[in-house]
């Protein structure tokens, strides 16, 4: 897992190939006003998922992991409390892992938690199993979702 502001995004370019394509995405529209959805942004390589809404309390987050996508999820406006557990600390999936959905839910709670402010993001792995939404407040986001394998 990586938390980190927007300004720095050019240290991550190196990690992914579409790492930096992902980030002038980030950086080239107003957030704001952008229309909630999903945007493609290269295929099913790329794509951004724009939504408004409210958190849970965290005690009543799901933990969850992917395989296929990495998130990049970038607070707009409000605060996401996020919480993150290392997958091999995990028990068994409680819901097991869709490759239609590509996800994984686990009966865990997370082992650390953050408060991620507007302006700053998460990038979380495969092996970064993760709890969103863990504050019942408002906020705007956008996940990013960038394929694993290029296809």
């Amino acid at each position: 897992m990586i938390l980190d502001k927007l300004q720095n995004a050019s240290r991550y370019y190196g990690l992914h190939p579409l790492f930096e394509k992902a980030f002038n995405f980030l950086q080239s529209f107003d957030l704001e006003t952008i229309n909630t959805g999903k945007h493609t942004l290269q295929g099913d390589d790329l794509f951004a998922i724009v939504s408004d809404g409210t958190g849970v309390p965290q005690d009543q987050t799901r933990m969850e992991a992917h395989k296929k996508y990495i998130d990049i999820q970038y607070i707009i406006s409000g605060v996401d409390r996020m919480g993150w557990q290392d997958l091999s600390l995990c028990a068994a999936p409680s819901e097991p892992y869709t490759d239609e959905r590509d996800v994984a839910f686990f009966p865990d709670k997370p082992t650390s938690w953050v408060d991620v402010p507007a302006g700053f993001y998460t990038i979380f792995f495969p092996e970064d199993v993760h709890a969103p939404l863990g504050s019942p407040t408002p906020h705007r986001k956008v996940v990013i979702k960038i394929a694993t394998t290029l296809g």
